[in-house]
């Protein structure tokens, strides 16, 4: 066929570039030829625009096939109100909304007062992907209202929460096909921060566990059912654009076409001929069409100009490094003419592979390759999906059951070592020895605990900031001991390395001894290792033990906890030491530099923020004799460390929202929402650092003899393990 696809940007491209292979003659241009001229035998509109405009109207009129809606058609993109108000009526899943006219910022902002929510104010009309402001406080969103007021027509939203996902499904006027899903970045800054752009990068498929004929039932059959019904058939792509909330899938908005930058991850997946699925679509015969997709992943990262998207710098040159870029990778140019940058996005690199992670390394590989004066593009294309495909902490590469079921199995053979001193054994936060030549005391016993810092060593490593991880193996293990209310003497440390580097050995000795100055601890010394072979190059491991001293009489848990007690919550600092395999992955694709949103920091910060030490915060409380018992949230999260402080018989429900989850957890909620309740309590401390236990009648003394906000997250009940609510 000879296709002739509207526009020339890197979505159109995509389009020309999947239909070449199949062996048709395609040309690109800005409209149709003259009247007079020769026609093609298909017409492939790329932007919205031109569909606004009426060009399949005008192809109609012509007896070309068009594969696009109409112009009134056209309307589910070109007004965001009509297409909620439509949306809604059919019961499609979506926000809570409302339609203003240019200048009703009063009413918009009276609006806004009423939902008492975080809203999305968006122009009515077409804004090439950048008419959305997402203001995150009640004051930014009435200057947004001003300022979308002042333009024209808008609507207002309820700020829904999720990972997004595009689905693109060709459309015949009955019959609605999938293409494989996709997810795209439309903000500027890595970490999913800055404006809006009309798309930073993509992938496809998307590793969300949802079907995508499941969103075709919900999202697209009612609007062709409705157009149908209506006698004016819909025929093209219609672009839904979702989100996956808690409660989930929910309409974001609707595209009359193929997206940009989704069509140059998705087309290369296609393997099926594109421009005969569109022939077919406006014959409505797409059923007869088979639709095949390539088994792998695709991945597209944008260039951008300088200066994009407010200002883009043009006439840069545009240079290729090398010869070619190789057979896993493909370019499609978009704001470039003869040589020179000439519009905002400049091109896309797709990098295709057997899975996401050899994609994404392919389009990485090539587009350093390419280069420009001020080129821009972004570092984490595809960050959000190793969490998405995490259903467990095992999927990670650790499992806690296993390593329960080695200390059970374990237990009985160091138990037959223990004599009558020994108070605390296995199983415990530390071991406990009774050490009555401690002649100052009446009844001292010895608490000791023996700990390592786990995975969050690699992260150090790879940032180059050691130090902090000789802070988290001291207060862990402070943390370990004080549980029994034991203060600590004296701490042991233990590095190996497969090659030992004395400024690194320095720089975590200097953090242990400057957590065991704080604490009043003696750090007596302690052991290295090199061990090549055994542990990869770079990497390291830290350790130690903690040996403290309580009163026999003063030991914790006491036998008084019963059913009815309180749990009361006191901050961590962030993941402290634990569920650093799953942290890892699921951040895997975005630099430690960036600040995601809702962060106020750089992300390799936040999760090397150092174990706190809870002594100095819990000396008072120990003192007024409230204190029944205390959970170290260790590794097993709450989930497996409040039991570890009850009796027999009694369990814990825990109330989730009864303390504020701080945000670099809510982040991992968000981008592993395979990861339920259960799962991400057992895996994190998500917020709580350590459990005090005491009786409701003792609970104001307890609050008010800790000098920092804390929470009462749950009480003792009859049972056994922890039961999570909301």
């Amino acid at each position: 066929m000879n296709v002739l696809v509207i526009g020339s940007g890197g979505r159109e491209q995509a389009i020309a570039w999947a239909c070449r292979r199949h062996g048709h003659h395609v040309t690109l241009a800005t409209e149709l030829p003259p009247v007079d001229g020769p026609q093609p035998d298909l017409v492939i509109p790329g932007p919205e625009a031109v569909l606004v405009a009426g060009i399949a109207d005008e192809c109609a009129r012509r007896e070309v096939p068009c594969f696009g809606p109409t112009a009134e058609l056209a309307r589910l993109e070109s007004s965001k109100g009509f297409a909620r108000h439509l949306s809604t009526s059919l019961g499609i899943p979506g926000p809570a909304f409302a339609q203003f006219d240019q200048g009703e910022a009063d009413e918009a902002k009276a609006w806004i007062e009423r939902l008492d929510q975080p809203v999305v104010v968006k122009a009515d009309g077409l804004a090439g992907g950048k008419g959305v402001a997402i203001p995150d406080t009640f004051d930014e969103a009435l200057v947004a209202v001003d300022i979308v007021a002042a333009t024209g027509p808008f609507v207002l939203e309820e700020r829904m929460t999720g990972p997004e996902l595009s689905l693109l499904a060709l459309c015949d006027g009955s019959t609605a096909v999938a293409l494989p899903l996709a997810q795209d970045h439309k903000r500027i800054g890595e970490g999913d921060t800055g404006p809006n752009t009309g798309g930073m990068g993509a992938y496809a498929p998307a590793p969300v566990n949802v079907s995508a004929d499941e969103l075709v039932a919900t999202f697209v059959q009612p609007i062709l059912d409705h157009y149908a019904e209506a006698g004016t058939p819909y025929v093209g792509v219609i672009y839904a654009g979702l989100m996956l909330t808690p409660d989930g899938p929910r309409l974001v908005e609707y595209n009359v076409r193929f997206g940009d930058p989704e069509t140059q991850a998705v087309l290369p997946l296609l393997e099926s001929d594109l421009a005969s699925l569109a022939l077919a679509a406006t014959t409505g015969t797409l059923g007869l069409e088979p639709l095949h997709v390539r088994d792998g992943a695709a991945c597209s990262v944008v260039a951008a100009a300088a200066g994009y998207p407010s200002a883009p710098r043009t006439g840069d040159p545009v240079f290729l490094l090398g010869d070619e870029l190789g057979d896993d990778a493909i370019v499609f140019p978009a704001g470039v003419h003869e040589g020179r940058t000439s519009g905002g996005r400049v091109l896309t690199v797709t990098g295709l592979g057997p899975d996401l992670a050899a994609a994404r390394a392919a389009a990485y590989d090539a587009i350093e390759k390419v280069a420009f004066p001020g080129m821009q593009f972004r570092r984490d294309i595809a960050w959000r999906a190793p969490g998405a495909a995490l259903t467990s902490y095992a999927a990670a590469g650790v499992d806690i059951t296993e390593g329960n079921r080695a200390v059970s199995q374990m237990k009985a053979a160091v138990e037959r070592t223990h004599g009558a001193d020994v108070v605390r054994g296995v199983g415990s936060f530390g071991g406990a020895f009774s050490a009555k030549a401690i002649a100052a005391m009446t009844d001292p016993v010895l608490v000791a605990s023996t700990d390592g810092v786990g995975t969050k060593v690699e992260l150090a490593a790879q940032l180059g900031r050691v130090g902090s991880v000789g802070h988290d193996i001291v207060n862990h293990c402070i943390g370990d001991v004080l549980v029994q209310s034991a203060r600590p003497l004296f701490f042991l440390d233990y590095i190996a390395a497969s090659r030992l580097d004395a400024d690194m050995v320095a720089a975590v000795v200097t953090g242990m001894a400057e957590a065991c100055e704080a604490a009043g601890c003696t750090l007596l010394g302690g052991e290295t290792a090199e061990m090549p072979g055994v542990y990869a190059p770079g990497a390291f491991d830290v350790a130690g033990t903690l040996v403290g001293v309580a009163e026999r009489d003063a030991l914790l848990p006491r036998d008084n906890v019963v059913v009815g007690d309180l749990l009361v919550g006191i901050g961590s600092s962030g993941p402290h030491t634990n569920g650093y395999s799953l942290l890892r992955k699921v951040f895997e694709w975005i630099p430690m530099d960036v600040t995601p949103a809702g962060l106020d920091r750089p992300l390799g910060d936040a999760l090397l923020e150092p174990h706190r030490n809870y002594l100095g915060v819990l000396t008072d409380a120990l003192t007024t004799g409230a204190v029944k018992a205390l959970a170290h949230i260790t590794g097993g999260g709450l989930i497996e460390n409040v039991p570890r402080v009850l009796p027999p018989g009694v369990g814990a429900t825990i109330q989730l929202g009864s303390w504020p989850v701080p945000p670099l957890f809510e982040l991992v909620r968000e981008l592993a929402p395979g990861l339920d309740d259960v799962e991400l309590h057992r895996t994190l401390n998500m917020g709580i650092g350590m459990v005090v236990v005491c009786a409701v009648d003792d609970i104001d003394i307890i609050q008010a003899t800790i000098p920092e906000p804390t929470w009462v997250i749950g009480e003792l009940t009859a049972g056994s393990g922890v039961t999570l609510t909301r």
